[in-house]
């Protein structure tokens, strides 16, 4: 938790975020920091279209949440010297929410939808035309007498973010020319990272205190910037504002961050699957009850990072503790009592 009641490890942006984001944010692909093989490929796609004066192929985003995905939305706008839409997958409900975005679009615009997974069936059919031949069916009238109008629209470039590909559907997945996945970050990335938040933020912070924030931050650039400004706050209270490692383990203990990155949420679930359940195989739904957690920030963002880390592992029967769950929370694996 943050001082205020907000979690760092969260699948949605958080106030802290919208700040971070005016000040944090790279503006090109040169500034941003890791995804070297997307970066390397979405260059060689930018010049191209930029060479023969057309607009980007549509571009879709995925992987787990905080890696980068809507900054890179932004990079590319700023590459193509275009305009920036955004908007939220759930908050196109409707037809006339997709008809009034589309139609006061510019020439060569980017439009984002984050969460591109959750946008309504018949805005997504909408897409489909408007992707594919820029163009707009719009029905007049009703019923025998009802006909189709195709509305021409500005050539534009869909980028879309989501952390489900699976729940894309295949004619939507089809209709993106470019796909990235993005991965989790690297300690080494991360450090540059903190360093270079550090620096724009106006903030000393030692090296070993850097490295250490980066462990604690699961491979993900959103938790370490959330980190860094509130260590940033015990650092300035608590010390003569220079982060180091004593203050940032301090700060870390305090917040509920523990050595491996896991917060108090974590340590539910694993404590659930291990004490609660005593090592039997566990479904999400059972699990989502037994903690109190949404099903969906457990299977996005408390899941991959432990079963990353080897504690948890998804079999067919459901979700089972691994003995170095065990090990981390200091009790004794089922088969060794």
């Amino acid at each position: 938790m943050t001082m205020d009641g907000e979690r760092f490890i969260t699948s949605t942006k958080i106030q802290l975020d919208s700040e971070l984001d005016l000040t944090l944010r790279p503006k090109t692909l040169s500034e941003y920091i890791g995804q070297d093989k997307v970066k390397k490929n979405l260059a060689v796609y930018i010049d191209a279209a930029k060479g023969r004066g057309e607009s980007l192929d549509h571009v879709l985003l995925y992987g787990p949440p905080g890696l980068g995905k809507t900054t890179i939305a932004h990079i590319i706008a700023n590459e193509m010297g275009a305009d920036i839409k955004v908007v939220s997958g759930p908050a196109l409900s409707s037809m006339l929410d997709i008809v009034s975005i589309l139609t006061g679009i510019e020439e060569g615009d980017i439009l984002f939808i984050d969460e591109i997974h959750r946008v309504n069936k018949t805005v997504e059919e909408a897409l489909y035309s408007a992707m594919e031949d820029f163009t707009l069916d719009i029905v007049q009238g009703k019923g025998p007498g009802a006909r189709t109008i195709k509305l021409p629209i500005n050539h534009f470039t869909l980028v879309g973010a989501t952390t489900r590909t699976g729940m894309l559907t295949g004619p939507m997945r089809d209709r993106f020319g470019v796909i990235c996945r993005l991965e989790l970050y690297s300690k080494s990335e991360l450090s540059t990272i903190i360093h270079r938040s550090a620096g724009i933020l106006r903030v000393q912070i030692d090296n070993d205190a850097c490295e250490e924030l980066a462990i604690r931050s699961r491979g993900t650039p959103r938790i370490a910037n959330r980190m860094l400004k509130r260590v940033r706050d015990f650092a300035q209270v608590l010390g003569d504002g220079r982060i180091t490692l004593e203050l940032t383990d301090k700060a870390l203990d305090m917040i509920g961050v523990d050595k491996l990155g896991l917060d108090e949420n974590d340590r539910t679930v694993l404590e659930a699957l291990t004490v609660k359940f005593k090592g039997k195989p566990v479904g999400l739904d059972t699990l989502s009850a037994a903690t109190n957690e949404d099903a969906g920030t457990i299977e996005d963002v408390i899941e991959p990072y432990l079963i990353q880390l080897g504690f948890i592992s998804r079999t067919p029967r459901g979700r089972m503790a691994m003995p170095l769950a065990y090990e981390h929370l200091g009790l004794i694996p089922p088969d060794e009592n």
